[in-house]
């Protein structure tokens, strides 16, 4: 790994050298943009929207749009002289309980290495978090901006998670939060019984990207000169759900059958479990009557047919 940015973690009077490397890196398969024909690589070249003239690096400079038409152009020596007090500096503000933070704000994971003498301090503020049981709220400048982050501990590493500022969470705003939608006892009981039918211990090692090998696949017999087969599909995509509660009663005996439980037994608990048991007991008989008589001649016809 390559170190992006040095500097030093800043925790009280103590000062601790640090690197700071990448935690994450995308397996996405990157393809480059060529002519069809004879796949050579397609180039762009940055031009002038007034002027249509090719412009070099050293004449871009950076623009702010005010409205109107006009632009406010800022250079490199703008922004030499902003008060980025961070800009070497990983500075601890506090330390917090982790489940205080909504992991909605969490952008980019990075590790940080200890860089010369500063091992013993690091280790010790490693495992001052660890025993404290909280993470640390810091504030960092990369790449000329400065963002917010907490500092934890992962694999007896110190991790770094940049965070978006509270101002940055957009707000949902849709239509349905506004509508009066109520769920029957009965429905919550089953859809809690489904998420206890699925539940587990999560293993990342036990995901992986289907699409992406495929795609590999699919690359690597282009190189070879094989033929590409169409994978057969494993299961049809399950039909639209009409009724909830009966697509949950299914959910959750599919569920209990991968598992090798009981399916009917179960249903038998949550139907007891149910409230409004006695309710619902009076509405079936009308409910199941209408479907009872057009069940009876389909029965009849294939009789015949037989």
């Amino acid at each position: 790994m390559r170190a992006i940015w040095k500097g030093a973690v800043s925790f009280g009077l103590v000062s601790i050298a640090v690197k700071l490397y990448s935690a994450t890196e995308e397996k996405d398969i990157r393809f480059h943009q060529v002519h069809r024909t004879d796949g050579g690589r397609i180039k762009y070249q940055r031009t002038c929207s007034i002027d249509g003239e090719v412009v070099s690096f050293d004449d871009i400079a950076k623009g702010y749009d005010i409205g109107g038409g006009e632009m406010v152009i800022l250079t490199d020596e703008d922004f030499a002289d902003l008060p980025l007090s961070t800009s070497r500096a990983i500075d601890v503000l506090e330390f917090v309980p982790a489940e205080q933070i909504d992991p909605i704000l969490f952008a980019k994971a990075y590790y940080l290495e200890p860089e010369g003498q500063a091992a013993k301090p690091y280790v010790l503020l490693r495992d001052a978090l660890q025993d404290a049981d909280r993470v640390a709220i810091v504030k960092i400048a990369i790449r000329q901006r400065e963002q917010l982050a907490t500092l934890r501990v992962r694999d007896d590493v110190l991790v770094l998670n940049t965070m978006m500022w509270p101002d940055e969470i957009r707000t949902p705003d849709f239509g349905f939060l506004d509508d009066d939608i109520e769920t029957r006892p009965a429905e919550l009981a089953m859809a809690s019984s489904l998420i206890d039918s699925m539940a587990g211990s999560f293993k990342a090692d036990e995901f992986t990207d289907n699409y992406r090998t495929a795609l590999q696949e699919v690359i690597d017999a282009k190189v070879e000169g094989r033929e590409v087969v169409q994978p057969e599909e494993s299961e049809e995509a399950p039909a639209a759900a009409v009724d909830l509660m009966a697509a949950l009663k299914a959910s959750v005996e599919r569920a209990k059958k991968a598992r090798g439980e009981a399916p009917e037994k179960r249903a038998a608990e949550v139907e007891a479990a149910t409230p409004i048991k006695k309710a619902a007991a009076k509405k079936a008989p009308a409910k199941k009557a209408a479907p009872a008589k057009k069940a009876a001649p389909a029965k009849k016809a294939a009789k015949k047919s037989a």
